[in-house]
């Protein structure tokens, strides 16, 4: 295993350091947030969820023992964040239905019709991309976010989740085949998801 480059703000945050903490919250912020904005499809939910996650590992940092990488570990605190949190968000639509914001996204059109032409605006596009993603089950929507959009290798997934490596690909392949069409128009303007590849 590659030497951890945060290996010495790690050691000084579990020593107490506040000031070392926050340089890896400086440093992650943005990855968090995007990871959580694509497995919950929600700016809102996406920081909430981000602060969270920096506060669990804040108070857990002391037990952090360098069997991965502290990126690796953080996002996994992360996903164990996340996937709470999407589990509470399905028992509130079983007992209350869904939310009025939901109500609005369900009326707009599929992410595969998209007209071509608007995927020039930033937004849109981001859009586009959290819809798709928000159709994939929850196992194949994380897998493929890490590795697409965070850019963790297979067994840094495998790892993080606690599955054989093997699953991790089953998934990733999975999603990438439910996406594709999804993304047509995206991969047609030679656009593909943020990360590594498509």
């Amino acid at each position: 295993m590659q030497p951890d480059p945060d290996h010495s703000l790690v050691s000084l945050s579990a020593a107490g350091d506040a000031d070392a903490f926050a340089a890896l919250v400086t440093r992650y912020q943005t990855s968090i947030v995007n990871l959580a904005r694509a497995l919950t499809a929600d700016d809102g939910d996406a920081d909430d969820l981000a602060q969270e996650t920096f506060i669990r590992a804040y108070k857990a940092i002391g037990r952090f023992r360098g069997d991965s990488t502290f990126r690796t570990w953080l996002h996994r605190v992360a996903v164990n964040v996340i996937q709470s949190h999407l589990k509470k968000r399905a028992r509130r639509r079983r007992w209350f239905g869904p939310s009025l914001d939901e109500q609005g996204a369900a009326g707009q059109e599929s992410p595969a019709l998209a007209a071509p032409a608007t995927l020039e605006d930033d937004a849109v596009r981001r859009d586009l991309i959290d819809r798709a993603l928000a159709s994939l089950p929850e196992e194949m929507r994380i897998a493929v976010t890490l590795r697409d959009v965070q850019g963790f290798d297979y067994a840094e997934i495998a790892s993080m989740l606690d599955i054989p490596i093997g699953t991790v690909e089953s998934r990733i392949f999975r999603a990438r085949q439910r996406l594709r069409p999804l993304l047509a128009a995206l991969v047609g303007s030679r656009r593909t998801l943020p990360g590594r590849a498509g």
